[in-house]
């Protein structure tokens, strides 16, 4: 009897480290994150962008405009060290199409937008005027493997904050160079809607913003020498 009780007692303790090295570990994992928000971009210029849609299609024109969605808040390190970041205006994208027909524009930026550390969602506010359009997220990885990300459809009124989720098959980071971007984002597909490619279609985007772990970013020794040469 003695010996049974001494063997259940040896099991719970051996049984009790496990579940605590396992508790541990999980934690440690955790802990290696810092998730924060950032804006990417604040889409003020419209010449820093430029349309693309096939000339059989239809005409499609950029254009700056004042504005902002009202219930867009602004992100804490802003609003708490009193940055001056321009806020004020939008982009606008104007189309006129020529026929009905299965068709896509894009709105690209002029040059690749790099996100810091491993971003885990992507948003962007846009005014789709109600619409049965989809928008797209055009985003190219650590490798420069383009990949098209389904945002949802423009079918709302007024402004609306759209997000998506970065897939975990993306490949991000390249543990030989810790210098180098993961997501870079290049851009915005419209794929359209067949019985609504007609007349004249108007689209607006503010505020790029992605919520991304900079745990490596912060960690990296500031010392080494970038592979940029």
């Amino acid at each position: 009897m003695k010996k049974l009780v001494l063997t259940l007692i040896l099991s719970a303790t051996v049984l009790s480290g496990v579940f605590a090295q396992v508790e541990s570990g999980d934690t440690e994992v955790t802990a290696n994150q810092r998730l924060k928000e950032i804006s990417i971009n604040k889409m003020e210029d419209s010449g820093l962008w430029y349309a693309v849609m096939p000339s059989d299609n239809g005409l499609i024109s950029l254009r700056t405009f004042p504005g902002a969605p009202d219930s867009k808040e602004p992100l804490e390190d802003e609003q708490q060290f009193g940055l001056g970041v321009a806020d004020v205006n939008v982009i606008g994208a104007k189309v006129d199409f020529y026929h009905r027909g299965i068709m896509d524009f894009a709105v690209m930026s002029s040059k690749p937008i790099p996100i810091e550390g491993i971003t885990k969602t992507v948003s962007v506010w846009v005014a789709g005027r109600n619409t049965e359009h989809r928008l797209e997220l055009i985003i190219s990885d650590s490798s420069g493997t383009i990949t098209i990300l389904p945002m949802g459809k423009l079918n709302f009124s007024g402004w609306k904050q759209l997000t998506v989720t970065i897939p975990s098959h993306i490949k991000q980071q390249d543990y030989h160079y810790q210098d180098r971007p993961g997501v870079m984002i290049k851009g915005f597909n419209i794929k359209c809607n067949l019985d609504e490619t007609y007349g004249r279609y108007y689209v607006y985007f503010d505020d790029i913003r992605a919520v991304t772990d900079l745990y490596t970013e912060e960690n990296r020794d500031v010392d080494d020498i970038p592979d940029t040469w």
